[in-house]
């Protein structure tokens, strides 16, 4: 069943002030350029990459008071769009300052939050998340969290795929020369997990852009050539993730349906763990994630 959804990668730079003003009046410009979209999407840490850039601690905000977050929740609402202003330096109940991207739903309420697990060390002084975010956006599907450096480790991915997820959103900030490395991770990501994959990098001189939505199938199907600031739109089919994994990667490979009843356990010495067939098969569209994967507002 087709399930559509409007998607909208804002290839920006950073934010040149902390404050959410200047995004929320690009905002409002761009929403009525493409009423079609639902999704809104900014890259990491939009808000919080100042120059010269100070401590993270001294930028760090609690996201249940700070003005400018809140008042994201008001726009959001306000243009009756899902809305991903990227990340955020939070600073969390336990004194450490996590890099979190947030969510935020038509109604204005923050719906999820998600901690970058992978950090870029040793540049990157954030602190280390813990657990995995799948939200669902009620009618349409679920979407994966995912920060920057989290989509060089297949475990990410994979772990979102199996909590349910259908479309991940890579939020990313690389100046660095290594975005040529991570087209080719995503569309890797997302053949391997059969999954949609949408990667939005900032646009210099904070990044160097090239966003890109790859399909559940691999396939390229909206990017943008260069670093120049853009909006990136495609129109994604929630449904073509059941399609593509009851049919097989062009029409031939199953890897959720990989084990048969009887296939022993495989053992993962790195983990500590194993592969347990009874466990494999990925969350479904309308089915509760994980206990590991719970959305976490």
């Amino acid at each position: 069943m087709r399930r559509s959804l409007g998607v909208a990668l804002v290839q920006h730079p950073a934010s040149s002030t902390r404050g959410h003003e200047e995004l929320a009046a690009q905002l409002r410009e761009l929403t009525a350029a493409h009423p079609a979209m639902t999704l809104w999407v900014y890259p990491e840490l939009h808000l919080d990459s100042p120059k010269p850039h100070p401590p993270i601690e001294d930028l760090a905000r609690d996201l249940d008071s700070d003005p400018a977050l809140l008042a994201l929740g008001a726009l959001a609402k306000e243009l009756g769009i899902w809305l991903v202003p990227g990340s955020v330096f939070e600073c969390a109940e336990d004194g450490r300052v996590y890099n979190t991207a947030l969510v935020f739903s038509p109604d204005g309420e923050r719906v999820a939050s998600y901690r970058k697990i992978f950090p870029w060390r040793p540049d990157e002084t954030s602190a280390v998340g813990t657990s995995f975010e799948v939200v669902e956006l009620p009618g349409i599907g679920k979407i994966g969290l995912s920060i920057c450096y989290d989509i060089w480790f297949p475990e990410h991915t994979r772990h979102l795929a199996w909590g349910g997820a259908e479309l991940v959103l890579n939020l990313v900030q690389t100046a660095t020369s290594d975005r040529e490395q991570e087209l080719a991770i995503v569309r890797g990501n997302a053949i391997m997990n059969q999954v949609w994959i949408a990667s939005l990098n900032a646009a210099a001189p904070t990044g160097r852009g090239r966003s890109l939505v790859v399909d559940p199938d691999g396939a390229v199907r909206a990017s943008s050539p260069d670093a120049s600031s853009e909006v990136l739109t495609a129109v994604v089919d929630l449904g073509q993730v059941a399609e593509v994994r009851e049919f097989g990667t062009a029409g031939v490979s199953r890897p959720w349906a990989q084990f048969r009843e009887g296939d022993p356990a495989i053992p993962l010495p790195l983990y500590s763990g194993s592969i347990t067939p009874s466990t494999w098969e990925p969350g479904s569209p309308g089915v509760s994630a994980p206990e590991s994967t719970e959305t976490r507002a």
